[in-house]
């Protein structure tokens, strides 16, 4: 495993801050929420109550306690075994090359809708395709220079959101409001909500990313709880602001959760020469932000293969490195590699953006859902087998909290992952199930082949040694 010495400590509080919240905080789970209607800003406030902050306080804990480079693998690896790290390190790994289509859809829908109506579906996959390599380009490169990346990504998203927050709410004040936003009128249909509930609680989930990259962090200890809650609340504000304000200028039912972004912004700012130009200026910012969060994603989603390849649980490509800086090329040029393939093959499959955006969504969605359980588990297990361990930030209430907080976050996982593939009440959709779930399965028995193939080589390898050293 990489020695702590191998990094340079390159992140400031500042630094680890903004890439937190470019993690957890993603315009598109704007646009996916207020397709919900009223009933989603209900929902956000369930979420953040109810799994949000817990998930937060417990993360928190684990990133302090444990504060060692590759974040989510190496808990779950204190916790049981490197073989189940190892599995839900390719869980999460793979994950990400499985959404990051899905994001660049969005990205060239919004595109398409804002610069070239005329775009035909596989223009914007060809442009996923180069995002797709601008992004492994991004992970080659020093984190020193891509860290900026992220950090102007948050920035930026915090401008893109307060605009349509803003921008809506007067919208709606000067010309009456598109949705009855009143809580009452959220109340009336909160089982429509149900359908879109999964994607609440995926816009939730990011805030263990940073300890991934806790050896290039400076006092990991001290800035990794801050950045988290912090994260935390600065991202649930965020977003019921920015559903709040999309809602306000444009009716639910018209809310197409590829190009929303763009008819909002039409709606709100088209009519004028000028008001054209300020959309197109907003839709390019928002742009650039669906760009930056691949970047924090994969950034530290790649460090966490390096983790596992170096422990010999994963092939030795993943931990391919640059010889100085140590960025991930191996696991990112895999990145590279997996996406645009996925990008050819739904495209291949799908008949329309949107169409295609949410069965890759479903579809890395669930895979990506997985590890969180994994490291709910790590953390019970974690307070009853090494209760002694220093933790310089605990979850509040004792053993008793900590757990009952833990399994909140467990049942509503759980729930997450069921209502991604079938909503009750609602018909079965049997081809989607067989696309996701079929996907979802072979995506994790490719995983439990690699990670067998690394302990194989790992045996050999130890084999080997003893062999030269009895010579």
């Amino acid at each position: 495993m990489s020695s702590p010495s191998s990094h340079k400590k390159t992140l400031t509080a500042f630094d680890v801050t903004l890439y937190t919240v470019s993690a957890v905080l993603l315009v598109d789970q704007i646009a996916m929420a207020a397709a919900v209607g009223p009933a989603a800003i209900f929902w956000w406030l369930v979420i953040i109550v109810l799994f949000l902050i817990p998930n937060t306080l417990v993360t928190a804990e684990l990133g302090t306690a444990y504060p060692e480079q590759g974040g989510i693998y190496a808990w779950v690896r204190d916790a049981f075994n490197t073989r189940w790290a190892a599995r839900i390190t390719w869980q999460y790994w793979i994950n990400i090359a499985l959404w990051m289509p899905a994001v660049y859809i969005m990205f060239a829908g919004i595109f398409a809708a804002l610069f070239a109506p005329e775009m035909s579906l596989w223009a914007q996959i060809g442009l996923g395709i180069a995002l797709c390599w601008l992004t492994t380009w991004a992970n080659c490169i020093n984190l020193e220079y891509s860290k900026w990346i992220p950090n102007v990504g948050t920035l930026t998203k915090f401008a893109v959101i307060l605009t349509l927050g803003g921008a809506g709410i007067l919208y709606g004040l000067e010309n009456g409001f598109a949705n009855d936003l009143g809580f009452g009128a959220a109340m009336d249909d909160l089982s429509a909500g149900l359908l879109y509930l999964p994607v609440v609680v995926y816009g939730c989930l990011g805030i263990e990313l940073i300890s991934a990259e806790s050896d290039e962090i400076i006092n990991p200890k001290r800035n990794i709880p801050r950045a988290m809650l912090g994260a935390g609340l600065v991202a649930a504000a965020f977003y019921i602001f920015g559903t709040v304000g999309v809602l306000a200028a444009v009716p639910a039912e018209n809310v197409d959760m590829v190009d929303i972004l763009a008819v909002t912004l039409k709606e709100l700012f088209g009519g004028s020469a000028m008001g054209d130009t300020f959309a197109l200026l907003i839709g390019a910012m928002a742009l650039y932000t669906l760009f930056s969060t691949m970047v924090t994603w994969t950034l530290g989603g790649n460090r966490a293969a390096v983790e596992a390849a170096d422990a010999k649980e994963m092939p030795a490509l993943f931990g391919w490195v640059h010889p100085e800086h140590k960025a991930p090329i191996g696991s990112a040029v895999l990145t590279g590699v997996i996406s645009s393939s996925i990008l050819v093959l739904y495209g291949l499959m799908a008949n329309s953006a949107e169409e295609l955006f949410w069965t890759l969504f479903s579809f890395s969605a669930i895979i990506f859902l997985l590890p969180y359980l994994a490291m709910h588990m790590a953390f019970l297990k974690l307070r009853l087998t090494d209760a002694d361990h220093p933790r310089p930030f605990r979850v509040p209430g004792g053993t008793l909290g900590a757990f009952a907080i833990s399994l909140l976050c467990l049942t509503i996982l759980a729930m997450a992952i069921l209502l991604f593939v079938w909503v009750p009440g609602e018909p079965l959709d049997l081809m989607f199930i067989a696309q996701v779930g079929g996907g979802v399965l072979i995506t994790l028995a490719i995983g439990e082949y690699l990670v067998r193939w690394g302990e194989a080589q790992k045996k050999q390898q130890g084999v080997g040694t003893l062999e030269a050293g009895s010579a």
